[in-house]
Protein backbone atom coordinates (compact mmCIF):
# COMPACT_ATOMS: atom_id res chain seq x y z
CA UNK A 1 0.00 0.00 0.00
CA UNK A 2 1.91 3.31 -1.09
CA UNK A 3 1.02 6.51 0.79
CA UNK A 4 -1.59 8.21 -1.09
CA UNK A 5 -3.96 5.07 0.06
CA UNK A 6 -2.57 4.80 3.69
CA UNK A 7 -3.78 9.42 2.88
CA UNK A 8 -7.40 8.57 1.69
CA UNK A 9 -7.74 6.12 4.54
CA UNK A 10 -7.05 8.42 7.19
CA UNK A 11 -9.15 10.83 5.80
CA UNK A 12 -12.08 8.32 5.46
CA UNK A 13 -11.79 7.41 9.24
CA UNK A 14 -11.69 11.12 10.26
CA UNK A 15 -14.42 11.62 8.18
CA UNK A 16 -16.51 8.54 9.77
CA UNK A 17 -15.46 9.66 14.02
CA UNK A 18 -17.01 13.14 12.77
CA UNK A 19 -20.13 11.67 11.70
CA UNK A 20 -20.57 9.67 14.88
CA UNK A 21 -19.76 12.31 17.43
CA UNK A 22 -22.19 14.63 15.16
CA UNK A 23 -24.94 11.61 15.04
CA UNK A 24 -24.79 11.15 19.13
CA UNK A 25 -24.01 15.08 19.97
CA UNK A 26 -28.03 15.21 17.41
CA UNK A 27 -29.33 12.33 19.89
CA UNK A 28 -28.65 14.14 23.23
CA UNK A 29 -31.24 15.64 25.63
CA UNK A 30 -30.44 18.57 27.26
CA UNK A 31 -32.82 19.19 29.97
CA UNK A 32 -33.53 22.97 31.83
CA UNK A 33 -33.74 23.06 35.55
CA UNK A 34 -36.41 24.96 34.83
CA UNK A 35 -38.65 26.18 31.17
CA UNK A 36 -38.55 29.65 33.12
CA UNK A 37 -35.21 29.69 34.40
CA UNK A 38 -34.83 33.20 33.63
CA UNK A 39 -37.85 34.45 35.24
CA UNK A 40 -37.28 32.05 38.19
CA UNK A 41 -33.75 34.04 38.49
CA UNK A 42 -35.33 37.22 38.58
CA UNK A 43 -37.10 36.11 41.24
CA UNK A 44 -34.55 34.98 43.40
CA UNK A 45 -34.23 37.30 46.33
CA UNK A 46 -37.65 35.57 47.34
CA UNK A 47 -35.85 32.12 47.68
CA UNK A 48 -33.00 33.98 49.60
CA UNK A 49 -35.48 35.54 52.11
CA UNK A 50 -37.54 32.32 52.56
CA UNK A 51 -34.04 30.25 53.43
CA UNK A 52 -33.65 32.90 55.53
CA UNK A 53 -36.77 32.49 57.35
CA UNK A 54 -36.78 28.55 57.27
CA UNK A 55 -33.45 28.64 59.21
CA UNK A 56 -34.70 30.30 61.59
CA UNK A 57 -37.41 27.72 62.54
CA UNK A 58 -36.78 23.69 63.11
CA UNK A 59 -36.15 21.92 60.10
CA UNK A 60 -38.49 19.89 57.89
CA UNK A 61 -38.75 16.30 58.63
CA UNK A 62 -38.65 13.49 55.79
CA UNK A 63 -39.23 9.71 56.80
CA UNK A 64 -40.87 7.08 54.46
CA UNK A 65 -42.90 3.83 55.51
CA UNK A 66 -44.13 1.21 53.23
CA UNK A 67 -46.66 3.36 51.31
CA UNK A 68 -45.66 6.86 51.96
CA UNK A 69 -43.33 9.76 51.89
CA UNK A 70 -43.79 12.25 54.23
CA UNK A 71 -42.90 14.94 55.17
CA UNK A 72 -42.99 16.70 59.08
CA UNK A 73 -43.56 20.47 59.13
CA UNK A 74 -41.45 22.55 61.69
CA UNK A 75 -43.40 22.51 64.86
CA UNK A 76 -43.85 26.64 65.10
CA UNK A 77 -46.15 26.14 62.38
CA UNK A 78 -48.64 23.58 63.90
CA UNK A 79 -52.06 24.69 63.31
CA UNK A 80 -51.32 27.80 61.45
CA UNK A 81 -52.52 27.38 57.45
CA UNK A 82 -49.85 26.57 55.32
CA UNK A 83 -49.81 27.15 51.40
CA UNK A 84 -47.12 26.13 48.79
CA UNK A 85 -45.62 24.05 46.54
CA UNK A 86 -43.77 20.78 47.16
CA UNK A 87 -41.51 20.29 44.00
CA UNK A 88 -39.62 16.44 44.20
CA UNK A 89 -36.88 17.18 41.40
CA UNK A 90 -35.20 14.63 39.77
CA UNK A 91 -31.53 15.79 38.57
CA UNK A 92 -31.34 12.72 36.10
CA UNK A 93 -34.62 12.65 34.65
CA UNK A 94 -37.21 15.92 34.44
CA UNK A 95 -39.95 13.02 33.78
CA UNK A 96 -39.75 11.65 36.90
CA UNK A 97 -40.60 15.37 38.61
CA UNK A 98 -43.45 15.79 41.00
CA UNK A 99 -45.18 18.91 41.59
CA UNK A 100 -47.53 19.21 44.51
CA UNK A 101 -49.84 21.59 46.40
CA UNK A 102 -48.52 21.68 49.78
CA UNK A 103 -51.65 20.63 52.13
CA UNK A 104 -50.39 19.33 55.56
CA UNK A 105 -52.94 18.00 58.15
CA UNK A 106 -53.44 19.67 61.55
CA UNK A 107 -49.77 17.62 62.71
CA UNK A 108 -48.26 18.86 60.24
CA UNK A 109 -47.50 16.17 58.13
CA UNK A 110 -47.87 15.70 54.43
CA UNK A 111 -48.20 11.96 52.94
CA UNK A 112 -46.97 11.46 49.10
CA UNK A 113 -47.71 8.57 47.72
CA UNK A 114 -44.53 6.57 46.65
CA UNK A 115 -46.52 4.92 43.61
CA UNK A 116 -46.31 8.48 42.44
CA UNK A 117 -42.74 8.26 42.49
CA UNK A 118 -39.68 6.35 41.16
CA UNK A 119 -36.68 5.03 42.82
CA UNK A 120 -34.00 8.16 42.00
CA UNK A 121 -32.30 10.25 44.17
CA UNK A 122 -34.41 13.92 44.34
CA UNK A 123 -33.58 17.45 45.42
CA UNK A 124 -36.80 18.29 47.82
CA UNK A 125 -37.97 21.90 46.89
CA UNK A 126 -40.62 23.31 49.08
CA UNK A 127 -41.77 26.76 49.20
CA UNK A 128 -45.09 27.53 51.44
CA UNK A 129 -46.35 30.57 53.60
CA UNK A 130 -46.88 30.53 56.99
CA UNK A 131 -48.83 33.98 59.08
CA UNK A 132 -47.81 36.29 56.28
CA UNK A 133 -44.18 35.09 56.08
CA UNK A 134 -42.49 33.54 52.91
CA UNK A 135 -40.21 29.94 53.43
CA UNK A 136 -38.04 28.02 51.24
CA UNK A 137 -35.99 24.88 52.02
CA UNK A 138 -34.45 22.03 49.95
CA UNK A 139 -33.12 18.90 51.14
CA UNK A 140 -31.39 16.04 49.15
CA UNK A 141 -33.43 12.47 49.53
CA UNK A 142 -32.94 9.25 48.43
CA UNK A 143 -35.87 6.77 47.17
CA UNK A 144 -35.57 3.03 47.10
CA UNK A 145 -39.01 2.06 46.09
CA UNK A 146 -39.41 -1.90 46.05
Amino acid sequence: MNWGNKLILVFVAFAGLMFVLVYKAMNTRYELVSKDYYQDELRYQDKIDGKANAAAISQIGVQTDQEHLILQMPKELYGQPLKGDIWLYCKTDAVKDLRLPLSADAEGRQFISKKQLKADKYLLKLSWRAADKHYYTEQDIELNIQ
